[in-house]
């Protein structure tokens, strides 16, 4: 078989190529059997290895991309992210904590931190007689660890920060990335003032306040029983009965965070309620929850687009947990700490992708049918009952959560489908990528599911329903989510795309009604993030005309960035 045969699109291979192929792991299939027999070792039968082998050549199921990246390397530093959490609101836990972060990060693993129990900006030390420096500071020392970190020596750093809803700096935290209002000396030549946004929109990596950090604010019971005015016992037995609840009041902070996320994209909202109040802890794309510092990401993900049957569907589940599990006995950790946490948590990160895409070939809209119930409940039921049992066979401590579902943003395309349970983005688009370590590079792609739909069932391109078409509904995309939620243990990382802050859509009189939507459906959600079109510089994905992107699919482009000296007219950065 040629190695060709095993993507959709040149795109796809290209992405393997510059990310995941190096000796030992030459082509997809290579990769696919080095991964499993190194992974698997004689914990599972020679059958099932080779079942394992076979779903993940052909994409039915493809492990994490830190997985990919370290098959049949002597370091197998096999977990995506590291969940950290500042325990102390002392100067040795601030010392610690940028230790385990740098120590994550040199894996190439991302790295998510909880800083809540950090005091506020201002307040006094009485040990020393000075002011604290509050969690912003710190947040801001660890984004720099960050830059000057290049993951595994080949990609950037990816790090996610949290707060408090009630913490005395959420405030300030809503507006940390207010790029496009922090000004800086000179103009432009139409003489609009230069801000670090705008510098930022033209050169991705030009530095900005936490550029490498995605953040939220985290929401607690208590902001469950102010927003319902119900004690919060209340609160859990109507959700499990499918009840309405009615929203009684919506926190100002709320309200700010809302506004801001529709503006900027930024911060997102952790959603932390009933008896997991205290997994305030994500990994950098929020999807696996801890309550216990130093906890694991460990991540693979079923294609549900590759599957005609629910019964080959639940064989897969059966394998990819195994594999999971088998992966928190071979993985290597930063530091022994890790290793203690694993043990005791044994968190398996399985997820979904290709979840539209599963819809759109049945001829289903965007919503959680009855259908898809079925699937995800074999989903549910299979990987509970498999890692437990499993486990106990091994002699091993039993999972505490098994299932996340993570964005599979680079190994969606490279099965070329919808990425986690996100809609098909776009027919068409160009999309970003860094290639070794340095230099941005895009191409023009026509989605591997739009293709396939117009190739096999004669449909228009403009009759595929898609992100952006959703982005004028926004409730939709939140019942979507909070219905996929109610079958998995930990989070799910998704994003809602919006239209740019100030359309007719997507404006300051939308404001309440979002956080209303919002507010009524968090009880069912573990958090929820939006993107507004064009509201950070660098965005990964960029639509495209169909026509355009037909006649120069397949060519690499590079970028080329102006030198921040001619756009700001300083001329003092060779100085």
């Amino acid at each position: 078989m040629s190695e060709t045969s095993f993507f959709r699109n040149t795109f796809a291979q290209n992405i393997f190529n510059a990310k995941y192929r190096h000796e030992g792991a030459q082509s997809w299939d290579e990769l696919s059997e080095t991964l499993v027999h190194d992974v698997c070792q004689d914990w599972l039968t020679s059958d099932e290895k080779a079942k394992l082998i076979e779903i993940h050549t052909n994409m039915q199921f493809i492990a994490g991309g830190r997985y990919l990246y370290y098959a049949g390397r002597p370091n197998r530093f096999y977990n995506n992210c590291f969940l950290l959490k500042a325990e102390n609101d002392t100067r040795q836990d601030w010392a610690d904590l940028s230790w385990r972060a740098e120590s994550s990060l040199m894996t190439g693993g991302g790295i998510g931190i909880d800083y809540s129990v950090y005091r506020e900006s201002g307040s006094p030390l009485s040990k020393t007689g000075g002011t604290a420096s509050g969690p912003i500071a710190k947040m801001k020392m660890i984004n720099e660890i960050g830059r000057f970190v290049m993951q595994g020596g080949a990609r950037r750093s990816a790090i996610y920060a949290s707060l408090n809803w009630r913490h005395g700096d959420a405030e300030e935290f809503l507006h940390v990335k207010d790029w496009n209002q922090m000004s800086i000396p000179g103009k432009f030549e139409d003489g609009t003032p230069i801000t670090i946004g705008a510098l930022k929109e033209k050169d991705f990596n030009f530095w900005a306040p936490l550029d490498m950090t995605n953040i939220s604010l985290n929401y607690d019971n208590a902001f469950l029983e102010e927003v319902f005015n119900l004690p919060i016992d209340e609160i859990e037995r109507k959700v499990k009965a499918g009840e309405k609840l009615d929203v009684k009041y919506l926190p100002q902070i709320f309200l700010e965070n809302v506004r801001q996320a529709m503006m900027t994209g930024e911060p997102g909202f952790s959603f932390n309620f009933f008896d997991k109040e205290n997994e305030t802890l994500r990994n950098a794309c929020t999807e696996v929850t801890s309550e216990d510092d130093s906890d694991v990401c460990n991540l693979g993900s079923l294609n549900m687009s590759r599957y005609e049957t629910i019964a080959e569907f639940a064989h897969a589940v059966r394998l990819a947990t195994k594999f999971l599990v088998c992966g928190t006995l071979r993985a290597h950790l930063p530091y022994a700490k890790n290793d203690r946490v694993r043990e005791k948590n044994r968190r398996l990160g399985l997820g979904l992708m290709g979840v539209h895409e599963w819809l759109l070939k049945r001829g289903y809209r965007y919503e959680v049918v009855d259908e898809l119930k079925e699937w995800l409940a074999v989903y549910r039921d299979v990987s509970d009952q498999v890692a437990d049992h499993f486990c106990d066979q091994l002699g091993i401590s039993r999972p505490v959560a098994k299932r996340a579902i993570a964005p599979t943003g680079t190994i969606g395309i490279m099965a070329c489908t919808t990425t986690g349970i996100e809609p098909l983005f776009a027919t068409a688009y160009k999309r970003r990528y860094l290639k070794s370590g340095h230099s941005w590079h895009y191409e023009y792609v026509i989605d591997g599911t739009a293709k396939e739909l117009i190739n096999k069932f004669s449909l228009k391109p403009d009759d595929i329903e898609s992100a952006l078409d959703l982005a004028s509904n926004p409730i939709r995309r939140i019942e979507f989510q909070a219905g996929i939620q109610d079958y998995v243990d930990m989070s799910i990382s998704s994003t809602i795309n919006l239209p740019a802050w100030g359309s007719s859509i997507n404006n300051e009189e939308h404001v309440t009604s979002m956080a209303m939507a919002l507010a009524e459906h968090s009880p069912r959600l573990r958090g929820m993030t939006v993107y507004p079109d064009g509201s950070r510089g660098g965005q990964p994905l960029t639509p495209v005309p169909f026509e355009e992107a037909l006649a120069l699919e397949g060519e690499e482009f590079e970028e080329v960035f102006m030198d921040v000296c001619d756009l700001t007219g300083t001329g003092t950065c060779s100085s």
